[in-house]
């Protein structure tokens, strides 16, 4: 088999489009085409169902996946190694996370780590859902469920505490909140339910099963910015909250819950000793603020 027809086969299975393929390996599509027909042919299988959807994995085609994913960490690590990148903190680390831990307590922490390591480029994708290790989206993630792929190094980054928040002006205004059933009768912020990537993200369902929310989205910045606008109320991490004075716990010892973050790598990448340099320090920015990420009072 031919890396370079390998290559395209990888592209055109994670983005199931020639048109997307071609772009990302900056080729023009008839190549695409071309070198994935002769792939096919060299193999004697059908590599992808052709429709208007797109291009699907056969069965043929998601055995070779696979093999072909192997293939690709094992080029991308020698790489590196034969340009002396292996051993040093040099070149990027791409850090796949959530979103309001990303833009809201990564990127701050990692200011400092930034201005040490010069020569150390730091990629941060805060998105509202997982990133994919498997296909190389990132070089590590924390994410908010234990990866359960068995080939990733998996390890608990910190425990994190959420709270209900509301602005004392709604607070003001709104009718009497002295137990859970009084939500009832408030504007609610959350999540839109069959859009939620992760069941640990179903708070308010938990809470009050016939609960409207009055205002949803899959961003929990989104959810945040209203709360702070004095919509309504919403169920927020401790330290998103803490950015916001005006954001008061509401209901806090009936309404204290705690999730946990995770770290993962591809054990090829986790290798690297700048991918090694930023997953050490995520741990160590984590350990040093817990009492925020757990809203608790400060020892010091």
């Amino acid at each position: 088999m031919d890396w370079d027809d390998i290559r395209i086969f990888l592209e055109v299975a994670r983005t199931e489009r020639l048109s997307e393929a071609a772009k990302r390996l900056r080729i023009n599509a008839s190549t695409v085409s071309r070198r994935l027909h002769r792939l096919e042919t060299s193999l004697e299988v059908q590599l992808f169902e052709r429709g208007q959807e797109g291009h699907q994995l056969t069965d043929q085609g998601r055995l070779l996946l696979a093999t072909a994913r192997q293939m690709e960490q094992q080029a991308l690590t020698a790489g590196e190694i034969l340009q002396g990148l292996g051993e040093e903190q040099i070149g990027s680390v791409r850090i796949g996370s959530t979103e309001g831990f990303g833009s809201f307590f990564i990127t701050p922490r990692l200011a400092d780590f930034c201005r040490q390591n010069p020569r150390l480029i730091v990629e941060l994708l805060p998105m509202p859902r997982f990133v994919k290790l498997t296909r190389h989206e990132a070089d590590m993630a924390v994410t908010i469920e234990r990866p359960r792929h068995t080939s990733l190094v998996v390890t608990k980054l910190c425990d994190y505490r959420l709270k209900l928040y509301a602005t004392e002006k709604y607070l003001q205004q709104a009718p009497a909140l002295e137990r859970i059933e009084d939500l009832n009768h408030h504007r609610l912020i959350g999540y839109i339910d069959d859009l939620m990537f992760s069941d640990q993200l179903n708070y308010m369902e938990r809470l009050l099963p016939d609960a409207q929310p009055a205002f949803r989205s899959t961003s929990v910045v989104a959810q945040y910015a209203q709360a702070r606008s004095g919509l309504g109320l919403a169920i927020l991490p401790c330290f998103l909250a803490a950015e916001a004075p005006e954001l008061k716990p509401v209901l806090a010892e009936e309404i204290s819950l705690t999730r946990s973050f995770w770290l993962a790598a591809q054990p090829e990448r986790k290798r690297l000793a700048r991918v090694e340099a930023v997953w050490q320090e995520l741990k160590r920015v984590t350990q040093e603020h817990q009492n925020l990420l757990m809203d608790e009072p400060s020892l010091s």
